[in-house]
């Protein structure tokens, strides 16, 4: 066991204090920071402290696969880390995506591949063969657009909004009020010609105004949120496709899982991620980055949901809360010592023999494996290979840690 140091990455839309300020360092940062990352992806690999040495993770995992990662791991997944961690902090919303299918990713990647370009490359879809779906566990107050609502909310917004130009578009979903409604209006919207969204988005801007000055409530976060983005991405057809998504608002440990095909959009708030360790993004807009409509739309799944927000299931003794998914490649867990917890050595439940990225959200805590102890504050991290568990948890005051581990 080890104490890990997540890599740092800066992306335009991240946050100069969140990161800095949950790692305990000083704030605010010179660039934006937006994801830590805490795992073995080659892209940047997070790193071990011991001894006052550093190792990458990825080296470590590749000089010992079996203590690493262990057999059962390695039976499902190879010599390779199947999920990553992450602390990410939006100041800005993130670009409007979504994620491919296991199939859609092994064809998209060849066919990329047979036409020459580059892994690298800006325009690249597919980055690796993966599929990724992932989980967003608030930290705090996170917003986001995630998944398409049921028809009939989106018809009442935009009847809401009052924008003539939006009536025929009313009437279209009206009149098909289904997934394939849904695709037919979100498809006119993000093909149409640029003429065209210089026109009808900032028509709904002005709805949207005329909204929250109103003093309406039933809308006022959608409206809101279409403001926000019309502001940043004038002219964007990603405004449009806003009011046709679930508008969610977590509370400090709510989740939101995101299964291949589901357009969602991260707006606001710092949360604790955990994906299958793959980079393969298909954007719709929000973004100066590569926006490929015809593939977006090839995965994209229409399917109407309310169902989105993920709470925690109590385990046993009421020591571990487990995020429930169907990833085969993750699983997450807070561990939370407080009560008839504190002042004792607690044995954090044993899932499986496979490695575990450790988190340390609130308070400090004292992690015993086999081979080490280590003391992790508020924003630490360490990782506990195959054969180092299990683990044994002190803490002396209310503390919580976050756990990603493989699958069951």
């Amino acid at each position: 066991m080890d104490l890990l140091h997540g890599a740092v990455r800066t992306y335009a839309w991240g946050s100069r204090t969140a990161i800095a300020e949950f790692s305990g360092r000083p704030a605010p940062t010179a660039h934006p920071e937006a994801e830590l990352w805490l795992g073995a992806h080659p892209g940047d690999p997070a790193r071990l402290a011991s001894d006052g040495d550093e190792r990458s993770l990825l080296d470590v995992i590749a000089a010992d696969p079996e203590g690493q990662l262990g057999a059962t791991a390695r039976g499902r997944f190879g010599d390779a880390l199947p999920f990553l961690a992450k602390v990410l902090a939006a100041d800005e919303p993130l670009s409007l995506q979504a994620h491919p299918s296991a199939a859609q990713a092994v064809e998209g990647f060849a066919r990329e591949d047979q036409l020459g370009i580059a892994v690298n490359a800006p325009t690249r879809n597919y980055r690796d063969r993966s599929h990724k779906p992932e989980l967003i566990v608030a930290l705090g107050p996170f917003e986001a657009l995630a998944g398409f609502r049921p028809a009939a909310g989106s018809v009442a917004l935009m009847q809401a909004l009052d924008v003539p130009a939006l009536t025929p578009y009313i009437g279209l979903l009206s009149g098909q009020a289904d997934a394939d409604g849904l695709r037919a209006l979100f498809t006119t919207w993000i093909t149409a010609p640029q003429p065209d969204l210089d026109v009808l988005v900032p028509a709904v801007l002005d709805g949207a105004v005329n909204y929250v000055r109103s003093g309406a409530t039933e809308f006022a976060a959608e409206a809101k949120t279409i403001l926000e983005l019309g502001e940043r991405y004038p002219g964007d057809a990603g405004v449009l496709a806003a009011m046709l998504l679930n508008r969610i608002s977590l509370a400090p440990g709510e989740g939101i899982y995101l299964p291949a095909g589901n357009l969602h959009a991260y707006l606001h708030g710092i949360g604790f991620e955990v994906m299958a360790n793959s980079d393969n993004v298909l954007r719709g807009g929000l973004t100066p980055k590569h926006v490929d409509v015809p593939e977006l739309l090839r995965v994209l799944d229409f399917t109407p949901t309310t169902d989105v927000v993920i709470a925690p299931r109590d385990v046993g003794d009421g020591l571990e809360r487990v995020y429930d998914t169907p990833a085969p490649e993750f699983a997450v867990s807070a561990l939370s010592l407080d009560g008839e917890h504190l002042g004792h050595q607690v044995d954090a439940p044993a899932r499986h023999d496979g490695p575990q990225v450790l988190l340390c959200t609130e308070g400090t805590v004292t992690v015993h494996a086999k081979s080490d102890v280590l003391t992790l504050r508020r924003g630490a991290a360490a990782w506990v290979p195959a054969d180092d568990g299990p683990i044994r948890l002190v803490a002396d005051a209310p503390a919580r840690l976050f756990r990603a581990t493989v699958g069951v």
